[in-house]
């Protein structure tokens, strides 16, 4: 049985947001910070909606991380005060930055930078300096500067611009997702002895480092308790908590996060002997992942995944008679954050039924008006 009231008003394939479950994953987020909203930098990425930026505004939480220009600008328009871009900007990207600054000028906007050749491009004479954070590489090889004397010189060389200012250090380490609580702490600890060496060499050879913003959802509450411990000004950054997904699940004892986003699919043919299709095709559901680990149907735990094209997906079942032509199947998507971006809104759900609301993805398009 779904456990979903009134799934019948909805066409499907669609992506449903359980609004009462963001909250609660909010409220969990605060407490894991010791209810610190000034430690919490929790990113857009993961939802791009307005309507879950109100939310986390009326819980004091004002600042957020982005990926993109159009997730910075939804973020301004949704009262975010601090709104970090955590993306190195090049060519047009830019003049875009510059223009969302001098188009909200009530949010704080700054970026990350790891390379001196891209400093000039963030030089404006006779305005205000720009915040740049310096970009650290702390074991995920995806952007950011390796620990080291370079780093000390990019952060001279900001110091050293009137036109610039260092605004801290962004460390990510999204290569540890490890289930186990022992050896994701174990790979923290050694990404962290990155990031604390670095710290200690920029203070001791140009100056204070401003704040240190670091982390993602598997190694938040090893961040959030660095954060409560150390009187150096540190912001947490997780994403996929807001909504959270399959992939992370029930995996992660130490982060009880409730999924909060689904996928609403219907039975729409038998194709064959022990088969049955469904309307949800790798155009609804993240298919970067092998095919057994795109959703997860908690109703057919022992689905087999036999093939997906753009608006198909073949199961394998013991008994399709038990899944009629037209039966509604809720899946978890097993990577949210990209899932939710090939939706144009989520219908909601509250108390346990759709209400007939929906709220559009905004920040899906890489243009919102800058």
């Amino acid at each position: 049985m779904n456990r979903f009231a009134k799934l019948e008003t909805v066409p499907s394939p669609a992506l449903l947001f359980d609004v009462d479950a963001i909250r609660r994953n909010f409220e969990l987020m605060l407490h894991i910070v010791g209810g610190d909203a000034s430690k919490l930098r929790p990113h857009v990425k993961t939802h791009k909606c307005a309507e879950i930026l109100k939310i986390q505004h009326g819980l004091g939480l004002r600042q957020v991380k982005a990926a993109t220009i159009a997730e910075a600008e939804i973020s301004a328009q949704s009262g975010m005060t601090d709104v970090l871009i955590s993306y190195p900007l090049v060519g047009p990207n830019v003049s875009r930055f510059f223009q969302l600054i001098d188009t909200y000028p009530e949010t704080h906007f700054s970026c990350l930078v790891d390379c001196e050749e891209t400093l000039d491009a963030f030089v404006r004479i006779g305005l205000e300096p720009v915040d740049l954070f310096v970009d650290l590489d702390c074991g995920m090889h995806r952007t950011g500067i390796g620990p080291g004397p370079e780093v000390v010189s990019l952060v001279r060389a900001i110091v050293a611009n009137p036109a610039l200012r260092f605004a801290g250090l962004h460390a990510y380490d999204g290569h540890i997702h490890d289930t186990s609580l022992e050896a994701r702490t174990e790979q923290f600890g050694a990404a962290m002895a990155i990031v604390e060496e670095t710290l200690a060499a920029i203070e001791s050879e140009v100056g204070p480092v401003p704040l240190l913003v670091a982390g993602g959802s598997p190694t938040f509450g090893l961040h959030a308790a660095r954060a409560l411990s150390d009187s150096r000004p540190r912001h947490c950054s997780p994403g996929t908590t807001v909504l959270w997904d399959g992939g992370y699940g029930p995996n992660y004892t130490d982060l009880p996060f409730e999924a909060a986003a689904f996928l609403l699919t219907r039975v729409i043919s038998h194709p064959g002997e022990g088969r049955i299709c469904v309307d949800l095709g790798h155009k609804a559901v993240a298919a970067e992942n092998p095919i057994a680990r795109r959703v997860a149907f908690p109703a057919i735990p022992d689905a087999e995944f036999l093939s997906q094209s753009e608006e198909h997906l073949v199961l394998g079942v013991a008994d399709p008679l038990a899944w009629p032509v037209g039966t509604e199947l809720i899946g978890i998507p097993k990577h949210v954050c990209p899932t939710v971006a090939l939706h144009q809104e989520a219908r909601l759900i509250r108390d346990g039924a759709i209400s007939g609301e929906a709220w559009k993805i905004g920040a899906r398009d890489r243009r919102i008006s800058i």
